[in-house]
């Protein structure tokens, strides 16, 4: 996008085509069209050109809508101890311009404004209508953006809930069976302690019971 920067009023504004601005006051009367020489730099698409310090042959115009003054400033000055006290207001006065063209230094015109739109009170209305419908459909949008992201953190903490007591569930029932478990392992070896101490108990009598039965040898006397 092209674009300028002039110098009007002690001061540099970056001007491009289709713009308002607020300026130091003009002499010229409002509707009139009113060239700025003082052009320290212009921007094609493709080409710069610097001044030093301006662009000779390089202008832009604007037309001057209206001559105002800025809104006020009030100043307060006091002195410490001096018992001096200052108070007043102070209005800028300024000119609202609309630049239409944009020329460079061959005179080449390097942008234009189209047709200006005509502002009219229900035009105003509507657009600021329009604002507030548009404010008005984002916070909506805000607030049911929040009202999901709370439901959802709900959801979040109950499937968390049920997940906890889910897994305090099965753990309980996991170490159950492993109870249960220990305790019938030690039912069975100590079951099969018992039958290994039954099984030793009667060799051992059986051993007894052979050996009592068994003949004693005889010895021949010797006479």
């Amino acid at each position: 996008m092209s674009f300028a920067i002039i110098q009007t009023g002690g001061k540099q504004y970056k001007v491009s085509a289709s713009e308002i601005l607020k300026i130091e006051r003009l002499n010229n009367e409002e509707g009139k069209t009113v060239e700025f020489k003082n052009v320290l730099f212009l921007n094609d698409d493709k080409t710069t050109e610097i001044g030093s310090p301006n662009i000779e042959g390089a202008k832009v115009e604007a037309t001057i809508l209206k001559n105002t003054k800025n809104k006020t400033i009030i100043v307060f000055k006091k002195r410490r101890r001096k018992n001096s006290r200052k108070k007043y207001g102070h209005r800028q006065p300024i000119s609202l311009i609309r630049i239409t063209k944009i020329f460079s230094k061959n005179g080449k015109l390097i942008s234009q404004a189209g047709p200006q739109k005509q502002i009219t009170k229900t035009i105003v209305k509507a657009e600021q209508a329009r604002k507030e419908q548009i404010l008005e459909t984002k916070k909506t949008k805000i607030e049911e953006q929040e009202k999901i992201k709370k439901t959802l953190k709900k959801i979040e903490i109950n499937e968390e809930s049920t997940r906890k007591t889910k897994a305090y569930e099965t753990r309980k029932l996991q170490e159950d069976a492993a109870k249960k478990y220990d305790e019938e392992e030690k039912k069975r070896l100590e079951l099969a302690q018992e039958k290994i101490k039954s099984a030793t108990k009667q060799s051992g009598l059986a051993k007894k019971k052979t050996e009592s039965r068994k003949k004693p040898l005889r010895t021949k006397k010797k006479w």
